[in-house]
């Protein structure tokens, strides 16, 4: 078969450099060129390119360069298309011939390996996967393709997004083992913590490390619940989890429809919009798009108004995720900041004020605050690992153990005769066959208490679970408090609301503001010297509220100009 790919097997065997269509080794090299990627912006490298600084093939090549000089150490990558080049070269050519298809004409981006290619295989990290090509592509790539992305890599991620076991450090999966965060890209050294995970949180499923690092111009996750603001906030990046239904599912390995969404991930705000707008479709493959409209002239640019927090009401949701409450029948508070990122926070609200912004605090979300334990979202959160297997999961929601069941077995349907396997089942016992290869260094109980679940048969709990998610975290939760002060947005620290958001399938911006310690429990040895974890604030709306967000973000993000790149990989 002639894929013009490099895996990580030949990353590790070869070095990098470009497959040839035939699959010989051709080196990237260094680009002929002053420009520099590094830190460079969408609008640096179409500015680079429309006067001759640059073209996309030395893009291309200085981003190859990276990946070979800096994959040993960071583990990023799970694939590296072999073709990049050639289509940089394809793209060059259109640019001289006066053929411009947009802001990503000739822009690098990866992918998250749970999203179909038919130039690169589509893992998820799974062994049971490892090397699989699907045989047709996801619909956000096609997008992506027509808008003249070069889809430079597979980025690696946690195992099947995180839905294998509840003890799997984040960027860890069977194929690639762990990746490491670029601001401290060390192991773990703590006894019973030193398996060779990384030292400072990746974040969520989706990886932000290539991004961060400069390996790529901006890359694509999925989030079913905190998979892209995680690894946006821990790595410094903005990113776009936007409504469930912007973006087409199809061709992305799902845990459930009722939640999954791609996103954008990048340096700035302005390249996250960019690429959300381009991946946006109406899709006849998933029924939940077509339920926002999208931008005008199919561009977030009208967005991107430095003086846009002006007059802008923003809502403080101080309970919970500010301060810590007390949930009604418990005795123990949750939630709540360290000291440092209270200190952040408060440096955030007043940068907001001093742009203009209008501060609603306290604007606690009710079912948050509800003394009715059974209407109180922290009371009702998802049914994770065996502890909430059947019988035991009468006071969590069912929605991903459901989900992954449902709609994982209806992706390998839609693979056909090229499937390698049948079913869920069929993958917890290649998993265990193969547990000496490592299919399940951290177990499977996530995949174990899903495949109990029966589609047909559970279905009545799938939905009363669902109908009581979209109460708590939409009618009774953002809705509620965004319409009783006629809120713009509500501000969250880093990824907080994370949980209500995703229940609700609403939308957030995650804008890069500061850092904060590093701090562990047990504590690191003396003498270690944790660096600093970055730290992030989110700004979260209703459905379809995105233009609004973006708005919001973009003028913070010009306010502070956080962003700052690793220093030990410049």
């Amino acid at each position: 078969m002639n894929i013009a790919v490099r895996t990580i097997a030949l990353l590790a065997a070869l070095q990098l450099g470009a497959c040839s269509a035939n699959g010989s080794l051709e080196p990237a090299g260094e680009a002929d060129s002053s420009f520099s990627v590094v830190e460079a912006s969408f609008a640096d490298m179409q500015a680079a390119m429309a006067d001759g600084r640059t073209s996309s093939r030395e893009i291309v090549a200085q981003y190859l360069a990276r990946i070979e000089k800096y994959e040993p150490q960071l583990h990023a990558t799970l694939a590296v298309n072999g073709d990049a080049l050639a289509e940089a070269e394809q793209l060059d050519r259109e640019r001289a011939a006066g053929n411009l298809r947009g802001p990503l004409h000739g822009i690098p981006i990866a992918l998250k390996d749970n999203i179909h290619t038919t130039d690169m295989p589509t893992t998820g990290g799974a062994l049971a996967f490892k090397d699989y090509t699907p045989p047709y592509e996801a619909t956000l790539v096609s997008k992506l393709r027509e808008a003249g992305a070069v889809i430079i890599a597979k980025t690696t991620l946690t195992e099947l997004a995180n839905w294998v076991a509840t003890g799997m450090p984040n960027s860890y999966n069977a194929v690639r083992g762990y990746g490491y965060n670029p601001y401290d890209p060390r192991p773990d050294p703590r006894d019973g913590f030193d398996d060779g995970r990384a030292v400072l949180d990746t974040g969520g499923s989706s990886s932000g490390i290539g991004t961060a690092a400069n390996l790529w111009a901006a890359n694509v996750g999925t989030e079913t619940s905190g998979s892209i603001e995680i690894p946006a906030n821990n790595t410094l990046l903005a990113a776009i989890k936007p409504t469930v239904g912007r973006i087409s599912r199809h061709g992305i390995i799902p845990i459930t429809a009722d939640q999954d969404t791609a996103g954008s991930m990048a340096k700035y705000v302005a390249d996250a919009a960019t690429l959300l707008a381009a991946m946006e479709s109406v899709d006849q493959h998933d029924p939940a798009t077509g339920i926002c409209p999208p931008p005008a002239d199919g561009s977030y640019s009208s967005n991107l108004r430095p003086g846009a927090l002006e007059g802008a009401r923003i809502g403080i949701p101080r309970a919970y995720y500010y301060q810590p409450v007390v949930p009604p029948g418990e005795t123990e508070p949750v939630g709540g900041l360290s000291p440092r990122e209270h200190a952040a926070m408060t440096r955030a609200l007043a940068v907001l004020r001093q742009q203009g912004a209008v501060i609603v605090d306290p604007a606690n979300i009710p079912s948050v605050v509800n003394p009715v334990a059974a209407d109180n979202q922290l009371l009702f959160q998802n049914c994770f690992d065996l502890a909430n297997s059947k019988g035991q999961d009468a006071n969590c929601s069912v929605i991903l153990k459901y989900g992954m069941k449902r709609d994982f077995n209806l992706w390998l349907d839609s693979l056909g005769d090229s499937a390698p396997l049948a079913s869920l089942t069929a993958l917890r016992e290649f998993n265990q066959a193969h547990h000496e290869q490592n299919a399940i260094r951290y177990g499977q109980a996530q995949l174990d208490i899903s495949d109990e679940m029966d589609v047909t048969a559970d279905r009545g709990r799938w939905r009363a679970d669902r109908d009581k998610d979209i109460r708590l975290s939409r009618t009774e939760g953002i809705d509620a408090v965004l319409e009783a002060h006629r809120l713009d947005a509500l501000l969250l620290p880093s990824w907080k609301g994370e949980n209500i958001l995703n229940k609700a399938g609403y939308p957030a911006v995650v804008v890069p503001f500061t850092t904060v310690g590093n701090t562990l429990q047990p504590p690191l040895p003396a003498g270690f010297d944790p660096q600093p974890m970055p730290f992030g604030v989110s700004f979260i709306g209703t459905a379809c509220s995105e233009p609004r967000l973006i708005e919001l973000a973009y003028a913070f993000e010009q306010a502070t100009r956080a962003r700052r790149p690793p220093t030990q990989f410049p």
